[in-house]
C-alpha cells in the first residue's frame, strides 16, 4: 500500500480548470471549437461536477465499501486528469485488514480496488476521484490503483482466481480509457518514481497477468461514453 498524506497530495484542480476555462471560453467566441468540445470543458468548469450516485461501482464485479474520504480527493476525472495507467499493489496483509485500513481517515492511503484470493473485488473510490495510493501525485492523478491480498513473499497468495479477476478488471479499465495493455501503462507501485515500496514483489508472475488482460481485453471492450467511466453497472450499500 502506499502511505502518502492529504496535505502532500492538495488539490489543485481549481487554479488548472480556471486557466484551462479561460481560454476555452475565448475559443468558443471564435467558434474554434467544436460542440463535443465544449461540451468536455463544462466539466473542468471550477464548482461544477458529474451527477453521483451513491454507492455506485465503475466495474460491474465489485461491492462497494466507501473508503476515508481522507483518503482520495474528489474529481471528474478524465476530464480534469486524464487516465492513462493501472499500478498493481499487495496489500501486506489480508483482504479484510485493507478494507478497515482505507475506511481509517488516519491511514491517509487508499486505492480504488482491492481483489481478494478468492476472486472478489471491492471498490472503496470511485475512478472519477483521486486515491492516494501511488505515493506520487502525478501517478495518483493519472492511474487506477488496484491492491491484491496477500504478502510480497508468499506466492502461493497470488491464486489463480486473484489473477483471472484482476486481469478482468484491468482489461475494463484499459478499455474505458483507451489505456494500451502493455507494462509501460500497467505497473507495479515499485515502478513509480519516488516510491519505497516494492510490491507486487518478485513473486508476481507478469507474463501470466499480461496475457490474461489482453485475453480479457480481446474478449470484451467495456466503454462508456467517449471513454468515460460508465454508468454505475452495480450498487451496494456501505458495510
Amino acid at each position: 500500500m502506499g502511505a502518502r498524506k492529504a496535505s502532500e497530495d492538495g488539490d489543485r484542480r481549481i487554479g488548472r480548470r480556471a486557466l484551462i476555462v479561460g481560454g476555452a471560453a475565448a475559443a468558443a467566441g471564435t467558434a474554434v471549437l467544436a460542440r463535443d468540445e465544449l461540451a468536455r470543458l463544462w466539466w473542468r468548469v471550477p464548482g461544477v461536477e458529474k451527477p453521483r450516485e451513491q454507492g455506485a461501482v465503475d466495474y460491474a464485479g465489485a461491492r462497494w465499501v466507501a473508503a476515508s474520504d481522507a483518503n482520495w480527493r474528489r474529481a471528474d476525472r478524465p476530464d480534469d486528469f486524464g487516465v492513462d495507467m493501472v499500478i498493481v499493489h499487495v496489500t501486506q496483509g489480508s483482504f479484510d485488514s485493507a478494507v478497515q485500513a482505507f475506511k481509517n481517515p488516519e491511514h491517509k492511503a487508499a486505492s480504488h480496488y482491492i481483489v481478494g484470493q478468492d476472486g472478489r473485488v471491492t471498490q472503496m473510490i470511485r475512478e472519477l476521484d483521486v486515491a492516494y495510493h501511488a505515493g506520487n501525485r502525478d501517478y495518483n492523478e493519472r492511474s487506477v490503483g488496484i491492491e491484491h491480498a496477500g504478502f510480497v513473499d508468499r506466492p502461493e497468495d497470488f491464486t489463480d482466481e486473484m489473477y483471472e479477476a484482476s486481469a478482468r478488471l484491468t482489461a475494463r479499465i484499459c478499455a474505458r480509457y483507451d489505456i494500451p495493455v502493455d507494462r509501460e501503462h500497467i505497473i507495479g507501485h515499485v515502478e513509480v518514481p519516488g516510491t519505497d515500496h516494492t510490491d507486487p514483489g518478485p513473486h508476481w508472475d507478469w507474463d501470466r497477468y499480461m496475457k490474461l488482460v489482453r485475453r480479457a481485453r480481446t474478449a470484451r471492450a467495456d466503454t462508456g461514453p467517449s471513454g468515460s467511466p460508465s454508468a454505475a453497472a452495480g450498487r451496494t450499500s456501505d458495510s
